[in-house]
């Protein structure tokens, strides 16, 4: 992948100087690390995959049609503040969706893709540039229709389901412990204060990675022993929409991000 070569250098310098950081603020140490990277690569990941993402947006699909010919929520091709809004109900699908499962809609029904031909990179990459449209917008997710109230009530179901070996859930780690640290990080109050839906998508330097809220959500499965839900799969959608709804109001001070 292109983005490694341009940064393998200023990363491994990022790795090396996280493993001396444990203790200090991760919102803070993010904001340094940037600067840094900045200082010795001169451009971010976040501004490489958004740019990879545009050129995905305005390719051709199959059909003869790029992305500018889909609705994510505001009209045909209108992207200013479109993620901010997302997940939601789409009358021509009859489904909830968030931005990655709407990303494939368009892909798959507007632009004529199989889903065998759509690459998990490039709906990341598209991700990113989509969401970095409403960088600066409050999060204005509704749950105006009945689909988008019966998946909210899932959502929260799961958030606060305890299952598995160790009896534990999204509940256990982002409310029962916030204020606690696993490791070097603190666990987020994902629902209060840290507004952690405004965090996704993200680069995370700390593993030279690029990530939705469905990678996040899935890595958290992941940390906790559970079985992963799939990518796009209706537990990832619900749980996405009950912290998207939890969050509105918060402003999103930059998407993508980069966090650790």
């Amino acid at each position: 992948m292109p983005l490694k070569a341009w940064l393998t250098t200023g990363v491994l310098a990022l790795a090396v100087l996280a493993l001396a950081q444990e203790g200090v603020d991760p919102r803070e140490e993010a904001k340094r690390q940037k600067q840094l990277l900045l200082e010795t690569a001169g451009i971010l990941p976040t501004e490489l995959i958004v740019e990879q993402g545009k050129e995905l947006f305005n390719r051709k699909g199959p059909s003869g049609k790029t992305m500018a010919e889909c609705d994510f929520g505001l009209g045909k091709g209108v992207l200013e503040g479109a993620a901010a809004r997302l997940p939601r109900y789409f009358l021509d699908t009859g489904k909830v969706e968030d931005l990655d499962s709407r990303i494939i809609t368009c892909m798959t029904r507007v632009q004529g893709f199989k889903p065998a031909q759509v690459k998990r990179s490039e709906v990341v990459a598209v991700a990113f540039y989509i969401a970095s449209h409403s960088t600066g917008k409050p999060i204005q997710v509704r749950l105006l229709f009945p689909e988008e109230r019966a998946l909210y009530a899932l959502g929260e179901k799961l958030f606060y389901a305890r299952s598995g070996a160790r009896d534990v859930g999204c509940a256990t780690c982002h409310v029962t412990y916030v204020g606690k640290r696993a490791g070097v990080l603190p666990y987020a109050d994902v629902l209060g204060k840290d507004k952690s839906w405004t965090h996704w998508p993200a680069y995370r330097y700390s593993n030279d990675q690029i990530w939705t809220m469905q990678d996040r959500i899935r890595a958290c499965y992941g940390n906790i022993a559970h079985p992963q839900p799939d990518l796009y799969s209706l537990p990832i959608l619900a749980l996405e929409l009950f912290l998207a709804y939890s969050n509105n109001g918060a402003v999103v001070e930059e998407w993508p991000a980069f966090v650790r």
